[in-house]
């Protein structure tokens, strides 16, 4: 019988380089079943990592973010982003849908087409700095890092000038293992964020915390509430884009007869992107997301019991062979039957999606056709991910051309 100090535990042993998945997932995913790990903070929890239990989890009204018992909850990690529940349990359902209302149109796909000149003009000034620069240059921090920045800090509201200050917030924040120091960096940015509330009150401008600040009274929301989403939106709009840039260029970079096909043919963008968007996955955690049950749930012949925490590792579901033929074979032609569930799925699909797809299908395009000789500094197995950070990603990556 198998007791809770046998279970697998995470941080899985890494693949071979930073793009292989971990062997203990392939276990996982070959075994097939919904099964209980110990988390990096050492609490019990589920993992599934088959596709449709995935997104079949997702997409379930009993799984949130937050628990009736927040400090009585399992923990995945120390991280104040994704490390253990969040929101309100008694209001989250209502909450969800305000969010949703408030920023959808800000986040809409006729919106974000509209900020492509704007992508265009700061990606073609980051590419004109690195190209005068040094080589080999690191493209992490020359541009995986400043292009998002950029981007989330316009349509935010945010000003770049304060980037590193966010930035050394968001990476503190999601620190997997040192509570006090994310405890202090969430405490600190959402100070910062509510200051910006509070000056968008006064001189309002054409931007999202604006609109938020603007609906504050006829939706009865929080001033903490705001800057609460704030930090979450300016988080995650330019560390996961962060990460994905990074991924995406190794994985072209190690495959460059994609490369050449996508310098040859534009149009196999978009599903180049979505390619890069599957196959790509914060190791650190295996992209999992971590839900609380709102009540029991029986998924095949698993009872989730009320309260029980449950991680969703999207990056491994969209490696499992019954929803992707040859899962693990990078191929920008991909015509997959499934969508891939890098941005989640059901009533949290991750309202920023279409602003990521369009600044990796803008980088990309003009990355690979710019730099036609581009290619890594160094082998591929000697490049490192932040083990420590919640988004995982590339501490740096070194490039040549």
């Amino acid at each position: 019988m198998t007791t809770t100090e046998d279970l697998p535990r995470l941080p899985f042993a890494p693949g071979a380089n930073v793009l292989d998945i971990a062997p203990k997932y392939r276990e996982l995913l070959a075994d097939r079943q919904v099964t209980r790990v110990r988390t990096y903070a050492g609490d019990v929890a589920w993992i599934a990592t088959r596709y449709d239990d995935v997104r079949t989890l997702f997409d379930d009204p009993r799984l949130d973010r937050s628990h009736r018992e927040p400090a009585k909850a399992a923990r995945v990690s120390q991280s104040q982003v994704l490390g253990g529940p969040s929101d309100n349990f008694d209001t989250e359902p209502r909450d969800a849908q305000v969010m949703r209302r408030l920023l959808t149109p800000a986040f809409s796909a006729r919106r974000m087409n509209a900020l492509r000149p704007k992508i265009g003009e700061i990606i073609t000034d980051i590419m004109a700095r690195l190209e005068a620069g040094p080589r080999p240059a690191d493209l992490h921090a020359n541009l995986s890092f400043p292009l998002p920045a950029l981007v989330i800090c316009a349509l935010l509201g945010v000003p770049y000038e304060d980037r590193e200050r966010f930035r050394a917030w968001s990476v503190d924040m999601g620190n997997m293992v040192d509570a006090p120091l994310a405890q202090a960096a969430m405490a600190e940015f959402s100070g910062y964020m509510l200051e910006l509330a509070d000056r968008k009150r006064v001189e309002p401008g054409d931007d999202v915390i604006s609109d938020l600040v603007a609906a504050q009274d006829e939706w009865k929301l929080d001033s903490s509430y705001i800057g609460r989403l704030s930090t979450g939106l300016l988080f995650a709009g330019h560390e996961t884009t962060m990460t994905r840039i990074d991924m995406g260029t190794v994985l072209l970079l190690s495959n460059p007869a994609q490369a050449d096909a996508l310098r040859r043919d534009p149009s196999l963008l978009p599903t180049a992107v979505e390619e890069i968007l599957r196959v790509t996955s914060t190791e650190s955690n295996g992209g999992a997301l971590v839900r609380y049950a709102r009540e029991d749930i029986q998924i095949g012949d698993v009872t989730i019991a009320a309260g029980d925490a449950v991680l969703l590792p999207f990056g491994i579901a969209n490696r499992d062979d019954t929803a992707f033929d040859d899962p693990d074979t990078f191929d920008i032609t991909r015509k997959s039957r499934v969508p891939h569930l890098s941005f989640g799925h059901g009533p949290h699909f991750c309202i920023g999606a279409s602003l990521a797809r369009i600044e990796l299908q803008e980088v990309f395009s003009v990355l690979l056709n710019r730099f036609p000789t581009l290619r890594l500094a160094v082998p591929v197995e000697e490049l490192q991910l932040r083990k420590d950070a919640i988004t995982g990603g590339l501490k740096a990556l070194p490039v040549t051309w």
